[in-house]
C-alpha cells in the first residue's frame, strides 16, 4: 500500500474517532437542551459544552467562572470564584487510546508505521486546538497547549501500542540497538516488562471486578439517589453517559484502595481497606457503590499484586531457564544429546537475575499504577472539592513494592526448580531394546 494511502487512512481514522468522541458528548447535552432547557439556551452553548467535555476526557484542564447565581445554588464555598476542574473523563481517552491502536496495527501491516503515526497524530493535535478555540468562553475556556497536546500525545500512545504489537518491527528495533548492549540484559528487560505490566493489568483486572460488584451489591441504592435527583429522561441519560466516561476512573481508584492508599472525594476525606471517611460528595447515582467501611481483613487485598507478580515470574523465569538451559548444554559440548538435562546443582541462571528482573518489574508496575492514579483524579469542583482521587506517588510505591517482593520470590522458586532437576539415568536415556 502507498504511503499516501496510509497516511490519509490515519488521519481518517483519527477524524472518526475525535468525532464520535464529540458525539457521545453532544447527544445527551442536546436531550438537555431540548427538553429540560426547553431550546431555552443558544445552541453554540451546546457545542461548547461537548467540545468542552471532549477535551476534559483527554485530560485537558478547563477553567470555569460561574455566575453570582448559580455560585449561590451550590452552596460550596469559593464557587463564585473561578476554579479548575482537572479530573479526566477516561472513556473519551480509552476511546482515542483504541482507534489509535488499530491505526496502528493497520499502518505496520501496510508497511508504513511512521507515515500512519505522524499522520494520525498531526490530525488529533490539529482537531484538539481547534475545538479548543472554538470552545473558548470566558464561563468556560480550556488550556490551550494542553488541547493540542495532549489528545494528539494518546493518539501517539495508541499508534505505538499498535506498532509495537507487530513481533516483526520489534525484532527491528531491537537489531538497530548499539551492540554494546548484552543480549543478557534484553532478556532481562523483557522479562521485567512482562512481569511488570502484566501485573499491573492484573491488579487492574481484580479492581474491575470488586467495582462491578460494588455497583451490583448496590444497585438499591443507586437507584435510589437516581429518583431522588428527579433527573428524567434527558439528566437520566446525561448522568449515564457521565458515569460511563467515569468509569475507567473508577477501576484506577479501585486498584489504588486494593493496594492499601485509597483515595479521596474532597479535601481531608478517605476511602481505603481500612476505612471512609467522607464528607458531602458529588451528586452522582454511582456514589452509592462506594464502600461504607473497611474490614478486619482488608490488608489480605495487597496479596493480589504479590501472587500476580509471584505467578508471572515464575512462568516467565521457568520458561527462560528452559532456554538458558538447553543453549548452556550445547555451548558446553555441540555433540551431546540435547535431551539430556544437566545434573542436580548445575544451574545454568545466574543467582542476580531473579534479583535484577524481579526489582525491574516491581519498577515497571509502580510507574503504569502510578501514572494511572495520577491521572485518574484531578479537582471536580470548587473549595473542597479541589482534591479527588487517589495519590499517584503513594500507589507507585506500594504497587512496587508489592510487585517487587512477588516477582522476585517467583524468580528465585523457578531457579530452585531448575536448579534441581534431577539428571536422566543412563536406562532411561538408552534405547529400547529389540524383540
Amino acid at each position: 500500500m502507498r504511503r499516501t494511502t496510509v497516511a490519509l487512512l490515519a488521519a481518517l481514522e483519527a477524524l472518526v474517532s475525535a468525532l464520535v468522541g464529540y458525539g457521545i458528548a453532544l447527544v445527551p447535552l442536546m436531550l438537555l437542551w431540548g427538553m429540560h432547557f426547553q431550546l431555552g439556551l443558544g445552541l453554540d452553548v451546546v457545542f461548547r459544552a461537548a467540545a468542552d467535555v471532549w477535551l476534559l476526557g483527554h485530560g485537558v484542564d478547563l477553567t470555569v467562572q460561574l455566575d453570582a447565581v448559580t455560585a449561590a445554588r451550590t452552596g460550596v464555598p469559593g464557587a463564585e470564584a473561578a476554579f479548575p476542574i482537572t479530573i479526566a473523563l477516561l472513556g473519551f481517552a480509552l476511546l482515542t487510546l483504541l482507534v489509535a491502536r488499530r491505526i496502528g496495527r493497520r499502518a505496520v501491516a501496510a508497511g508504513a508505521p511512521v507515515t500512519g503515526l505522524l499522520s494520525a497524530v498531526a490530525v488529533a493535535g490539529a482537531v484538539g486546538l481547534v475545538a479548543t478555540l472554538a470552545a473558548r468562553h470566558p464561563a468556560a475556556h480550556a488550556s490551550v497547549w494542553q488541547g493540542a497536546l495532549l489528545p494528539a500525545a494518546i493518539t501517539a500512545a495508541g499508534v505505538l501500542i499498535g506498532l509495537l504489537s507487530s513481533e516483526e518491527l520489534r525484532d527491528r528495533l531491537v537489531d538497530r540497538l548499539p551492540q554494546t548492549v548484552p543480549d543478557e540484559w534484553l532478556e532481562l528487560a523483557g522479562r521485567a516488562w512482562r512481569v511488570g505490566v502484566g501485573s499491573a493489568f492484573a491488579v487492574l483486572a481484580v479492581s474491575g471486578l470488586v467495582v462491578a460488584w460494588a455497583i451490583v451489591s448496590s444497585y438499591a441504592t443507586i437507584t435510589g439517589l437516581h429518583q431522588v435527583l428527579g433527573a428524567g429522561f434527558d439528566g437520566g441519560v446525561a448522568i449515564f453517559v457521565a458515569e460511563l466516561a467515569l468509569l475507567p476512573n473508577l477501576v484506577l481508584w479501585g486498584a489504588s484502595w486494593l493496594l492499601g492508599p485509597g483515595f479521596a472525594i474532597g479535601a481531608g476525606t478517605q476511602v481505603t481497606p481500612a476505612g471512609t471517611l467522607l464528607g458531602p460528595v458529588p451528586g452522582l447515582p454511582i456514589a452509592g457503590a462506594l464502600p461504607s467501611d473497611g474490614g478486619s481483613l482488608s490488608a489480605l487485598w495487597l496479596v493480589v499484586p504479590v501472587l500476580a507478580a509471584f505467578i508471572g515470574a515464575y512462568l516467565v523465569s521457568r520458561r527462560s531457564a528452559g532456554g538458558a538451559d538447553a543453549a548452556a548444554a550445547f555451548l558446553a559440548d555441540p555433540e551431546a544429546d540435547p535431551a539430556e538435562a544437566p545434573a542436580r546443582g548445575a544451574n545454568p541462571v545466574p543467582w542476580w537475575h531473579p534479583l535484577a528482573s524481579g526489582l525491574g518489574a516491581g519498577v515497571l508496575a509502580g510507574i503504569v499504577l502510578g501514572l494511572g492514579a495520577w491521572w485518574s483524579g484531578g479537582a471536580i469542583g470548587p473549595g473542597r472539592l479541589a482534591e479527588a482521587g487517589p495519590d499517584g506517588w503513594a500507589v507507585a510505591g506500594v504497587a512496587a513494592l508489592t510487585v517487587a517482593l512477588g516477582a522476585v520470590a517467583g524468580g528465585f522458586t523457578a531457579r530452585a526448580r531448575v536448579g534441581g532437576r534431577e539428571p536422566l539415568t543412563e536406562s532411561a536415556t538408552a534405547e529400547p531394546d529389540t524383540l
